[in-house]
This record gives structure tokens, C-alpha cells and sequence, in this order.
């Protein structure tokens, strides 16, 4: 069986990479600003969630620190560095997008999507090599899906269909992923799997930076939460400190209940309820 990538990455010193947003404004023309003095930061290790609702920013803020679109103010640092002079492979070398919605055009097999992710290493017209499948098949060992390598893309499920996807953002070998609500349209049991991914891939020593609607799955995975409103600044910190009534009051306008237990295992659990009028 491969080795995992996780562990592959791990073995080579465990290099902490910090992204860090500083005082960013975010829109398109350089004219129409979306959002105004963003400022976060995610290291390998870490995982922060994006919440807030429909319309205030979320994607435009990702286009901005996948550098698709240039800052209106402020700074995308990675390790101290800005990135707006970085090209497009150097920038894949750290980062890479796991996208909320994929249709395949071509009945691909799993393993060859998931061979997609080395096209920053390969370029689109460069020869596959060994290592190069290695990989991939490592890729596809941490993402438990190594059974469905010969399988048609096409074939599988909506939640298999996500841990191919991000299986070949590994693939790519960056150091933090950019995931755009990787739990979208999953049944209840294949969110909580990819959750379960997610968190795995964070403990190995990947960062991760991800939007989500649901406010329980920033305290699934223990990270940081950066709330965005749509008429007041960015909350930034531990989901146990940023997700309670008056917070998500402002920002979604209805009212919650934080509720905290212990589960048979004697750790504490929060879950985040809506109040229905």
C-alpha cells in the first residue's frame, strides 16, 4: 500500500506555513468594494472556518487570497511574503482550491482525477511520471478512497465525489487548502465523513481555510471562525468564542442557542441551534 502524503509531508521537517490577511478590502474593478479591513490568519495545523450569509463576501474574499483578484487595500501574505507579485505555480505550491460544485465532462477514473492535482507540477501537456502516480495513489490513501480508483468518476457518490476532489488538491502538495463549502449538498452521514477528513488532514499537517453555513461544523472541527456581516466588521476568533447568541444575532438576524454537554467519551460538545418564531 502507499505511503500517505500525510505522513510523506510530515517526514520532511513539518514546516509551519502561515497565510495572513492584513486589512484587506476586497471587490471587483478596483471600484466596488465588497468587503473592507479583513484581517486573519491560518497556519498548517490550523483550521478556520468562513461563516456569514448569503451575498457578503465569502467567495470575493476567496478569489482575493487565491490572487484571482487583486486587493483593493491591504496585504496576502504567506510566511511574511506578499503574494500579489507570486505567480501562478509558485502560488500552487502552497495552496490549493477544493471547489464546492465539480461536473466532470469526461467519465474519467477516479485515480486520473486525482492525477489532475500534479498538473502544477507536471504542466498540462508534461509526461506523468512514477512518482507522479505515487502521489496521487498516497493522496487517495489518506482519503480512504483507494478502492475506487478504477472506478468512472461519474459513478460515485456526491460525498465520494468530495474526498476525490480532495484527494487531488493533495495531490498538488500545497501546504493549506482553500475549500468552498466542501460540505454542499452532502447527506448528513457524508458531511460528517468529509468533517472527519477534513480534521484528519489538519492533524497530519495541512492547513485549512473553508466556508460553511452550518455553524456546528466550525465546532466539529475546533477552529477559528471569521463571521462576516454584512453591516459591521469581521469577528475573528476560536468558534467557542465567536459563535453565541448575540454574534449570530447580528449577523444572520434570528436568534440561537449555543448548547454545551459531554459525550460518552467526557468531552465537551457545542451545537448551535436555531429558535424557530
Amino acid at each position: 500500500m502507499a505511503r500517505s502524503l500525510c505522513a510523506a509531508i510530515l517526514a520532511q521537517g513539518g514546516i509551519t506555513t502561515k497565510l495572513e490577511l492584513r486589512n484587506v478590502t476586497c471587490g471587483y474593478d478596483q471600484v466596488r468594494p465588497v468587503l473592507r479591513g479583513i484581517s486573519l490568519t491560518v497556519e498548517t495545523g490550523q483550521i478556520c472556518c468562513l461563516l456569514g450569509p448569503n451575498g457578503v463576501g465569502k467567495t470575493t474574499l476567496f478569489k482575493t487570497v487565491l490572487s484571482i483578484l487583486k486587493p483593493m487595500e491591504g496585504q496576502i501574505l504567506m510566511n511574511g511574503e506578499d503574494t500579489g507579485h507570486w505567480t501562478a505555480a509558485r502560488l500552487a505550491k502552497q495552496m490549493a482550491y477544493v471547489s464546492q460544485f465539480h461536473t466532470p465532462p469526461f467519465p474519467y477514473r477516479v485515480r486520473d482525477v486525482v492525477l489532475l492535482g500534479r498538473v502544477s507540477n507536471t504542466g498540462y501537456f508534461g509526461k506523468v511520471s512514477n512518482l507522479d502516480y505515487e502521489i496521487a495513489e498516497a493522496a487517495m490513501v489518506d482519503m480512504g478512497i483507494t478502492h475506487l480508483r478504477d472506478v468512472p468518476y461519474t459513478d460515485i457518490s456526491g460525498g465520494e465525489r468530495q474526498l476525490v476532489m480532495i484527494a487531488r488538491a493533495l495531490a498538488q502538495e500545497p501546504q493549506l487548502l482553500v475549500m468552498d463549502e466542501p460540505t454542499a449538498n452532502l447527506d448528513y452521514g457524508n458531511m460528517v465523513r468529509v468533517i472527519n477528513k477534513i480534521r484528519s488532514i489538519c492533524d497530519k499537517g495541512f492547513g485549512v481555510i473553508m466556508t460553511t453555513h452550518s455553524p456546528d461544523q466550525a465546532f466539529m472541527c475546533e477552529s477559528t471562525v471569521a463571521l462576516l456581516q454584512r453591516n459591521g466588521p469581521m469577528k475573528f476568533g476560536y468558534a467557542a468564542e465567536v459563535i453565541n447568541e448575540e454574534n449570530m444575532r447580528e449577523a444572520y438576524g434570528i436568534d440561537v442557542k449555543v448548547i454545551e454537554f459531554f459525550d460518552t467519551h467526557n468531552r465537551l460538545v457545542r451545537m448551535c441551534s436555531p429558535l424557530l418564531d
